[in-house]
């Protein structure tokens, strides 16, 4: 039918039966277009919609079935249709051929001004279910993979032009940077996601271990590498107090216990209601499991009374985006991972690593839409109907890897949103940044290819992240030379360099400030480093609070989500699943198990295993 009636999303007396209507039952109508071009522009033809392939299936109702605007169209369900989208459209998607299509690229516009693309009908599969996946971080990545590999049908929207999420790249005059995650950690949870589809990390890129781990250099002009020699760390810490070595050996034994215990039974599987933790495996667990009681500042307390040493063993706590005081002593697995599993990393950077993702998408059938900013999602009761800047996708499910304040504050209407506003407000959410990304001049010895400069006193800075929100004067931060490992990041004779100051969420980052902070971080770099790159710099740009917000969606422009409080983690954390819209899930950093890459892995895969359980229910 074109014009029979259909504006937006509801349906007017004339298109429906009834007295006057001029129908004397429903019909079924397909709509070819909306034709109700505004003001100064052109109305939809029906030749517009190329191939015969439909928009929608709509059967027209009653009168009293018409919803308001944002709820689901009377009668509405998507064809049963197994091509792609109409050819105008310009959206990549369905079809299971896998590497063979580039999929990555961002989407032409739709190019007839001001009427809406056309959605992307729902290809069938054997078992005709579909997935959106919002978000092309980590979660949103592992997802699309194991719903892939269940058979789904999965296409993935992806806001920015680059796939990865946080885990993006900024290249300019020959240098290359990770713009996110610079750290690869955790190594066995990589080959744990890989081996599930019977692959391996080495498929996709290679590895090399580091060693120096990372070096520390004190305020007070001291300085220590952290090794592979575990002897050698024994003696480090001797040296500093009687008996800590002994102590750092016994932490780590214990650590490698909390490790193996905590991975298997509070990581790798989720327990998202209270009833899930009342069994053996948690009872058998409990020793461990009772350490979200305390907190790592009390924990660390108990082995090492020089503060430097318990710097060392607390400084991968901003991986966690949290602080000593407030952060559960379970995350003293941290220093098993640093300590025994190794800091590693990926030739080409973290983006080798995203690229191994999709790639390995790509080969189980995820389409992948890039520029395809999502603005809402409707839950209909055919399905979800999501709405986006590179057109309409229909689907069956949908999993949100975006913020997830985001999503339910911005993308969905009020009744399908399980928390308020001022659920929201009240969250702890980890630091934010500020980023200097620079090219320089020559080497940039002896910083290593991860560097930690810590202020003798560490407490006032995460006062200013947690308690007293503010720019700090005497700042804790990380400097990253992937050039010192990958030769491939820098032109010859040419070093790049990030340096990254946590800041508190939501802090005002003026222009004025940011070039205030600048250079007050170089003035610190040198005098507490010996490395000066002011007069060496000749590519340079900052990211920050406000390009976190704006890039990612991120509530306060967070740098990576809620925090891992006391009271925010394991079941304290928002669920995988939608208890307010039935079909929707959820993965990424705000979820269970929480912070960081291989965390995120793994939320996708319990995202995953929550949908596919329903789905079989």
């Amino acid at each position: 039918m074109v014009d029979g009636g259909v504006r937006d999303q509801a349906v007017d007396a004339a298109g429906v039966a009834g007295p006057g209507s001029g129908l004397h039952q429903s019909l079924d109508v397909v709509l070819v277009a909306d034709v109700g071009a505004e003001p100064g522009h052109r109305a939809a033809r029906p030749g517009d919609v190329g191939d015969d392939r439909l928009e929608f299936l709509a059967v027209a109702a009653t009168a009293d079935d018409v919803d308001a605007p944002g709820g689901e169209p009377p009668g509405d369900r998507r064809p049963d249709a197994t091509g792609g989208a109409c050819d105008h459209s310009g959206i990549h998607t369905g079809g299971s051929t896998g590497g063979d299509k580039d999929v990555s690229q961002p989407v032409a516009d739709f190019p007839y001004t001001g009427v809406k693309a056309p959605a992307v009908p729902t290809v069938a599969m054997p078992n005709g279910e579909s997935a959106v996946v919002v978000g092309a971080g980590f979660g949103g990545l592992s997802a699309a993979c194991y719903l892939a590999d269940a058979g789904l049908e999965v296409t993935v929207l992806e806001k920015n032009d680059q796939l990865g999420g946080r885990a993006s790249v900024l290249e300019a005059e020959g240098f290359r940077f990770d713009m996110g995650p610079s750290w690869y950690l955790m190594p066995d949870v990589f080959e744990r996601f890989f081996g599930h589809f019977d692959r391996e990390p080495a498929d996709f890129y290679d590895l090399q271990r580091l060693d120096p781990h990372y070096r520390i250099f004190f305020k007070d002009g001291d300085s220590v590498a952290v090794t592979d020699d575990r002897e050698a760390m024994y003696e480090l810490f001797e040296s500093y107090e009687a008996g800590a070595g002994d102590a750092l050996e016994s932490y780590l034994e214990t650590s490698a216990t909390h490790y193996e215990v905590a991975m298997e039974n509070f990581v790798y599987t989720d327990r998202p209601r209270l009833r899930d933790w009342l069994d053996l495996d948690v009872l058998r667990a409990a020793p461990v499991g009772l350490q979200l009681l305390g907190t790592m500042d009390d924990y660390v307390a108990d082995y090492f009374d020089h503060p430097k040493l318990r710097q060392i063993a607390q400084y991968s706590l901003v991986f966690l985006g949290g602080a000593p005081h407030n952060t559960p002593a379970l995350y003293n697995i941290m220093s098993h991972v640093d300590f025994e599993l190794g800091v590693h990393y990926p030739d080409g950077g973290m983006r080798s690593v995203v690229e191994g993702c999709v790639e390995l998408g790509r080969e189980l059938g995820v389409d992948y839409v890039t520029g395809a900013e999502v603005t809402e999602i409707v839950n209909r009761k055919s399905g979800f109907l999501v709405e986006s800047a590179a057109g309409d996708v229909g689907a069956d499910y949908v999993v949100s890897d975006a913020d997830y304040a985001h999503t339910e504050q911005e993308l969905l209407p009020d009744h399908e949103r399980q928390y308020d506003a001022d659920y929201w407000d009240e969250r702890t959410y980890a630091p934010s940044a500020f980023l200097l990304y620079l090219g320089v001049k020559g080497d940039v010895d002896p910083l290593a290819h991860h560097t930690l400069v810590l202020p003798s006193d560490w407490d006032r800075h995460f006062e200013r992240l947690f308690d007293d929100p503010g720019w700090p004067a005497d700042p804790a931060y990380y400097l990253c030379v992937p050039s010192e490992t990958d030769d491939d990041v820098a032109p010859e004779g040419h070093s790049t360099l990030f340096a990254l100051v946590p800041l508190a969420p939501g802090l005002d980052d003026t222009d004025e400030a940011r070039a205030r902070y600048r250079d007050q971080l170089l003035e610190d770099v040198a005098a507490n480093t010996g490395v000066d790159l002011r007069e060496r710099i000749v590519f340079e740009e900052t990211f920050s609070v406000s390009e976190f917000a704006d890039r990612y969606n991120s509530r306060e422009g967070t740098a990576l989500g809620l925090a891992h409080t006391l009271r925010q983690t394991a079941l304290l954390r928002p669920p995988h699943r939608s208890s307010a819209s039935p079909g929707l899930y959820f993965t990424g950093a705000y979820t269970t198990p929480g912070i960081g890459v291989p965390m995120c892995l793994v939320s996708g895969e319990h995202a995953a295993d929550a949908l596919l359980s329903d789905l079989q229910a």
